[in-house]
């Protein structure tokens, strides 16, 4: 059984190491609200310029449900997903249309009414930080670059890049299973994989915290996955410093087949499972962030020192 002391000396970061050591002391509350509200993080980056799914409707109200079928009626496939919700929960992912009801990812279809239900219950904040309302966000469905099509299970693949003080400095992708119903989500059943900060190129693979070698449900090893566009998703996952002043953040990214690389969603907590994913500690890279006497680099110098120092070849 691993110690404590053990965990340390690997680099781990714990989660009350991170609480109180860079998510307290670089992420002021004031910013918060910023990143908390997935409406409001969509606004922010349109506004700056960076690339998103397209927001094709917002529900506020109850009494805006009446509203939702003359959204949802043009619409083959599409996204439903509570503003202020956390961990994947309340999701509603639609792939595709059989008659008058709406088919999920796993290839469970729905009635309009279960979808008016759904909905619903987001607006009460069943499944908001603190069970506060909220409101349903009605975006475009990314189409996943055929690349990943041997690596996930019906649901598109996304991409957690760690942003400390505008520097990434650990990734990995989650992949969907059946299991996690077609949703990028590790605590659901997806499978996590690191990926080189350097190159995009896969380092380990794990499902439910255990290392795994082939995806679950297509039998594909994630030996041969490499990330594409890589500098381009490093570039936006840094350029989200600048965009919300946040120093410790997770960037949630997408790779569409038209439109390449989309900003999904921001988290000013960002979870640990990355550490496993990857097989090494955040700490140490945080650490030589940290050292740095100066950080107000262009967005290109910090993607160049990052690659430099946290690649495969710089950890061997």
């Amino acid at each position: 059984m691993t110690t404590p002391a053990q965990l340390r000396e690997a680099g781990i970061l714990s989660m009350n190491s991170r609480n109180l050591n860079y998510i307290s002391k670089y992420n002021p509350r004031r910013l918060l609200p910023l990143v908390d509200d997935k409406l409001t993080t969509k606004r922010m980056a349109e506004k700056a310029g960076v690339d998103v799914p397209e927001l094709i409707g917002v529900i506020e109200y109850q009494s805006d449900i009446r509203k939702l079928k003359s959204i949802l009626e043009p619409l083959e496939q599409f996204v439903i997903k509570p503003a202020k919700g956390s961990g994947g929960k309340g999701i509603l992912v639609i792939t595709g249309r059989d008659g008058d009801r709406y088919v999920k990812a796993s290839g469970e279809s729905l009635s309009f009414t279960a979808i008016s239900r759904d909905v619903s219950n987001i607006l009460g904040g069943l499944y908001s930080l603190g069970g506060k309302t909220d409101v349903a966000v009605i975006e475009s469905l990314i189409v996943a670059d055929p690349i990943f099509r041997d690596y996930s299970f019906e649901g598109v693949p996304d991409i957690r890049v760690i942003v400390f003080r505008g520097f990434p400095v650990m990734a990995m992708m989650r992949l969907a299973t059946r299991a996690s119903d077609g949703k990028a989500n590790l605590h659901q059943g997806a499978v996590g994989v690191g990926l080189d900060i350097a190159t995009g190129n896969s380092l380990r693979s794990v499902q439910h915290d255990l290392p795994v070698h082939h995806h679950p449900d297509t039998g594909h090893n994630f030996s041969a996955l490499n990330v594409p566009h890589w500098h381009k998703i490093l570039s936006l996952s840094a350029a989200c410093h600048e965009m919300t002043q946040l120093g410790y953040l997770g960037v949630d990214l997408v790779l569409d087949k038209n439109l390449g690389p989309l900003i999904l969603e921001l988290n000013a907590r960002p979870g640990l499972a990355i550490q496993i994913a990857n097989g090494q500690g955040i700490e140490p890279r945080l650490k030589t962030i940290e050292s740095l006497r100066k950080h107000d680099l262009p967005i290109e110098e910090r993607v160049a020192f990052s690659q430099k120092h946290f690649g495969v070849s710089a950890n061997n």
